[in-house]
């Protein structure tokens, strides 16, 4: 696929701009247009790792649309190459940095261990609830790590467990599929669960609309929790258990020292700034970086710790954000409004087709490359129909109804990480994986949908 990428970006650069039926189209903007097309079909054909295109995509905007770059100013309007360079250290790339932070210190100290201990508790030894556990328990997780962290972390608990039951029974299967299914909708509850959530967070703030974590939470840890019950339905009714017990048996001890304290009342008060930023008046990006800051001056986050950051996930999303502010700053995004008519189209249809074909795009490539992708394009859709889409939110609407589409595709092993960690246990028929991601992922887009229309921000 790569010569084909060539070939097509080439054909992008060189084309005459009477090929792109735009009024007045500038030099910059079709450069803007061929890299746009250049990490589009990077990213969903993962020709390189999609972190290496973000990167790749901002210099090469930095060298050919920038004020710093191989430009004149009869090229059209340049982009500062400072708000490219930006990119980098967006507030909400430090939001994710700080949810990384959290998550780093609280596997350090033991608190994953014991919350896992103390969570799953309650739950006894009757299959159904054990199964209940497993949702509940990697949901929240998930709403606060890495998906990718908490399922590889809960698959090390559950593969002794997974072993004792009856090969002829379905428990096996649904405690296997509890883990990407709970992390994957988990992601949703909060900004920082998923990298497409603060792509849409990041994409609205660029155009002056915040949305606070506390309001995120409100109206999305309900969805986690309606689809994390309907899943634990849906799993006993189509793999039900035969044995009438579960031991869990979880490894790892935590040495509640000061430092497992200081880590505890860090994550509390961090989730309890973020919960409360509308009274407090602080910026949930400036929260994040509070825990980052104590972590740092007590010793418990150190120089070795910077390793297990995953900066690739941060430099993924940084490519987005400078895809979009190429787009508006050499004046593409007021040309494509002009161009196509969004104005005249349904706002209903065009919700209903973008979340879509997020869903249907993060089944096929990672959900912060589909986001990358759409939430540029929509950014501008939503303007140029703003006056449509009023009714039902405005274009935060169909950008964070895009973002949580993506949370609820996990039709195969491919989709996302969890569901690779799930389906290498062997017990998992990617036919089932797929019957039950489609109905699990149907429902929750539109559940999702309800509560936005019934709650926009």
């Amino acid at each position: 696929m790569l010569p084909l990428t060539i070939l097509a970006v080439l054909f992008l650069w060189f084309a005459p701009a009477s090929m792109f039926h735009m009024e007045g189209l500038t030099v910059v903007q079709q450069r803007t247009i061929a890299i746009f097309c250049y990490a589009a079909l990077m990213w969903m054909f993962e020709i390189i790792p999609a972190w290496a295109t973000s990167v790749s995509t901002i210099v090469f905007l930095l060298l050919t649309v920038s004020n710093k770059g191989f430009t004149n100013p009869e090229m059209g309007d340049l982009v500062n190459f400072k708000e490219l360079m930006a990119s980098f250290a967006d507030p909400i790339i430090m939001l994710f940095l700080g949810g990384f932070v959290l998550a780093i210190a609280a596997s350090k100290v033991g608190l994953d261990v014991y919350l896992a201990h103390i969570l799953l508790k309650p739950f006894g030894t009757k299959p159904s609830n054990v199964l209940l556990g497993f949702l509940v328990l990697i949901s929240v997780m998930s709403m606060f790590m890495s998906n990718t962290a908490t399922a590889a972390m809960m698959l090390a608990f559950l593969t002794p467990v997974l072993k004792t039951l009856p090969a002829e029974g379905g428990g096996r299967v649904s405690l296997a599929l509890s883990i990407p299914i709970a992390a994957n909708i988990g992601g949703l509850g909060t900004p920082i669960g998923t990298p497409p959530n603060a792509i849409a967070i990041g994409q609205l703030a660029s155009s002056g609309i915040e949305i606070g974590f506390g309001a995120w939470m409100l109206r999305f840890v309900p969805v986690v929790a309606i689809m994390i019950l309907f899943a634990w339905w849906l799993l006993q009714m189509l793999f039900p258990f035969k044995t009438k017990c579960i031991n869990i048996v979880i490894d790892g001890t935590c040495k509640k020292d000061w430092r497992f304290w200081m880590v505890t009342i860090t994550f509390l008060g961090t989730i309890l700034l973020w919960m409360t930023g509308e009274l407090t008046h602080l910026n949930s990006n400036v929260v994040a970086l509070i825990p980052f800051a104590i972590f740092a001056l007590f010793g418990i986050f150190t120089r070795d710790d910077f390793a297990k950051i995953d900066w690739h996930v941060l430099w993924m999303v940084a490519g987005g954000f400078a895809l979009g502010t190429a787009l508006n700053k050499t004046g593409l995004a007021a040309g494509l409004v002009q161009a196509i008519p969004f104005g005249t189209w349904s706002a209903l249809a065009v919700l209903i087709i973008a979340g879509l074909l997020g869903w249907l795009l993060s089944n096929f490539i990672a959900n912060s490359s589909a986001a990358n992708l759409l939430v540029p394009i929509l950014a501008v859709v939503g303007t140029a129909m703003a006056e449509n889409l009023a009714p039902m939110g405005g274009v935060t609407t169909l950008l964070v109804c895009v973002a949580a589409s993506t949370s609820f595709a996990m039709l195969f092993p491919i989709s996302t990480p969890p569901n690779a960690i799930a389906s290498s246990t062997g017990m998992i028929k990617t036919h089932d994986m797929t019957v039950v991601g489609l109905i699990v992922g149907v429902l929750g887009i539109a559940v999702s949908y309800g509560v936005m229309l019934l709650f926009p921000f």
